[in-house]
């Protein structure tokens, strides 16, 4: 299958641990008897009875106005197109700090009856699994886990392992660009913010158990918009005339706004930086190519939210599914850039 392909290219063959939460979910009349808990022998979350292989599935994003968000809605509505009977609905805010929209849109549909289940990327997890705690329809948790035992499975990236072989990539980098003394600084998102804090921690451990320095005193938060990183990375520029090893971003539009900004300083300490993003969107590929930015860990976020409609699937057919769904990273530098647009301009080709 052409989906399949173009997967295969982008998540690699990386097994990632994550820490989400499997649970009970519904039986196949998804509003009354909930499902027994994940078989202990197994791992895989119990299914309900048979289901009649056609439903209505709510995915419920951070937001649509991103390029990746764009290959998430793009993931969900190729699974549709390609199973006549399952109708797939993708919405979200007009931004991944629209908390009062996201939370409208979950009570909305959870109230409306009008799903056979929900995939909800959570921007705040813990209200999220307040939100949920009353519903006898299957929820499951894409991008971000939420900590319910409502969620029948987790689909989505090992944001903390996908962070520390980043990281480990980036001190490498640093050390064939010469420094002798590298030290990261992080450009973060959200703070408090589930996937925020696992990416930081495995930035931490990437950059600490490969021979660098995570300045962990020293992280600026930008709320993962562009020109606030800009700002913070003047600041950064101001308290280390000297330069940085290493900068990384919690995502991709941070590192490079990061980055545009060091080169427009002109300082010469950071004429080797290393800049390194999360997400592997298109103007990041781009950047790498032009030598504007060094490397991003790649997710696949086309992929996720196809496998995320698929376990649905299988779960209200009264299959056996997995709590954890992995799907996969890569690390994007020059060597692989080109491929790595060519796939992501694939799928808007589906």
């Amino acid at each position: 299958m052409k989906r399949k392909l173009l997967a295969a290219l982008l998540a690699g063959a990386v097994a990632v641990s994550m820490v989400a939460c499997g649970g009970s979910g519904s039986s196949s009349d998804a509003s009354s008897t909930p499902a027994p808990a994940a078989d202990a022998s197994t791992g895989e979350a119990a299914a309900p009875a048979g289901g009649s292989g056609e439903y209505k599935i709510d995915v419920i994003c951070k937001t649509l106005s991103s390029e990746y968000w764009s290959y998430i809605q793009a993931g969900a509505k190729a699974y549709e197109k390609e199973h006549p009977g399952v109708t797939v609905d993708v919405k979200g805010p007009p931004s991944e700090t629209s908390y009062d929209e996201q939370m409208n849109m979950i009570q909305t549909d959870l109230g409306s009856g009008a799903y056979d289940g929900y995939i909800i990327a959570p921007l705040q997890a813990d209200t999220v699994a307040t939100l949920i705690k009353d519903t006898d329809k299957p929820i499951m948790a894409l991008d971000s886990a939420i900590n319910s035992d409502k969620v029948i499975s987790f689909i989505g990236t090992g944001n903390e392992e996908a962070a520390k072989a980043g990281a480990a990539a980036a001190v490498q980098a640093a050390k064939d660009a010469g420094w002798e003394e590298i030290k990261c600084i992080e450009i973060a998102g959200v703070q408090g913010d589930g996937t925020n804090t696992a990416r930081m921690n495995g930035y931490i451990a990437g950059v600490n158990e490969n021979g660098g320095e995570f300045l962990e005193n020293e992280v600026h938060y930008a709320n993962a918009v562009a020109d606030l990183a800009t700002n913070e990375m003047e600041g950064i520029m101001s308290s280390h005339p000297e330069g940085i090893a290493i900068i990384c971003a919690n995502n991709d539009d941070m590192a490079l706004a990061a980055a545009n900004a060091a080169a427009k300083a002109g300082l010469e300490g950071y004429k080797n930086t290393i800049f390194l993003g999360f997400d592997g969107q298109i103007p990041a590929a781009e950047a790498i190519l032009e030598g504007k930015m060094t490397m991003s860990t790649a997710q696949n976020p086309y992929n996720m939210s196809y496998l995320a409609v698929e376990t649905m699937v299988k779960y209200l057919n009264g299959e056996q599914v997995d709590p954890v769904v992995d799907s996969g990273y890569t690390i994007i530098t020059k060597d692989n850039a080109q491929q790595h647009i060519d796939t992501l301009k694939g799928y808007s080709e589906n």
